[in-house]
């Protein structure tokens, strides 16, 4: 029996590392050579948060532009989201406003959190930590952080962070509690 049941989307462009980063959360693994994903790949968590028992229903959506028009059905129902961007590259980031804007397309309202991703190639980055800052506020968005799904770094905190920003909105009624940045 759970308290909660909430739907947290994994979204952004393809080879941002979604996939990578649902599955270093869910099973502390990372696989070097992920397939693409196809529409939606969907996995549950349990979590427990202020002795509430609480499912997390976790799916990454594929960044394939052509699959596109499924998004506002991918994003019907959830709670929470993160807008994933690779850090090593300029193009996942240029297209921020663009998921953005599909978001908005639809009735659906829930607080997102900006991550650059890929943050153990920081030798090969081209947005820095500043620009995702800017951008996370610039777009009203719940906060930002950057992890690496290949070391785990920050991984844990991303996801208990936007919890704890679901539950208080949903439990408490407190919207506007908190943000997450590292």
């Amino acid at each position: 029996m759970y308290d909660l049941i909430l739907k947290v989307v994994i979204f952004g462009d393809a080879g941002s590392g979604k996939t990578s980063l649902r599955r270093r959360f869910m099973r502390n693994e990372f696989v070097t050579d992920s397939r693409k994903t196809i529409g939606v790949d969907f996995e549950t968590e349990d979590l427990k948060l202020a002795g509430k028992a609480i499912k997390l229903l976790i799916g990454d959506f594929t960044g394939d532009k052509k699959f596109r028009f499924m998004f506002p059905e991918y994003v019907y129902g959830a709670v929470g989201g993160i807008l994933l961007y690779d850090i090593t590259n300029d193009t996942s980031f240029s297209h921020i406003s663009d998921w953005l804007s599909a978001i908005q397309g639809t009735k659906e309202q829930f607080p997102i959190v900006l991550v650059g991703g890929k943050s153990d190639l920081d030798d090969l980055r081209e947005i820095t930590w500043d620009e995702g800052v800017d951008a996370a506020k610039s777009n009203g968005l719940k906060g930002f952080i950057e992890c690496s799904s290949k070391t785990g770094e920050n991984v844990k905190d991303l996801f208990s962070g936007l919890t704890k920003i679901m539950a208080n909105r949903i439990i408490f009624d407190k919207p506007n509690v908190q943000s997450i940045s590292v």
